[in-house]
């Protein structure tokens, strides 16, 4: 499980350094897509990648309240998920080989388990 002990800031969480880090990937690797994805392909996975770790952070400031927290986390673990669904777009459409694709896919289900494990020991994180 992910709880060190002394976390004081969101940034003390590894899934959150792993989100940010993917999510400053995924804005670098679009700076090559086709002009006419830049308002579809491009906003929507650079939107969602930043999603998981700013509801993560909203999560965080919330931990006062089980059910709210566990609820941002959740909000993190479905953009995680459409980040991989817009990745799977951005193999189809070749603008990203297999192995990237497969890398950030990876990426992405390692955050999305250490996600649902800080759900599912939501208490550890609360107070």
């Amino acid at each position: 499980m992910e709880r060190k002990k002394n976390l004081r800031h969101f940034r003390d969480l590894e899934v959150y350094g792993r989100s940010f880090d993917a999510a400053m990937s995924i804005f670098q690797m679009t700076k090559a897509f086709p002009q006419e994805e830049r308002y579809s392909l491009v906003d929507q996975i650079r939107r969602s990648s930043r999603s998981v770790c700013s509801n993560l952070a909203e999560s965080w400031r919330k931990r006062r309240y089980l059910g709210v927290f566990k609820n941002k986390i959740t909000d993190s673990m479905m953009e995680a998920s459409e980040t991989q669904c817009w990745l799977e777009f951005s193999w189809a459409c070749n603008y990203i080989e297999k192995s990237v694709f497969n890398e950030f896919d990876n990426e992405y289900e390692q955050i999305i388990a250490m996600l649902n494990s800080m759900e599912l020991n939501a208490e550890k994180f609360c107070f």
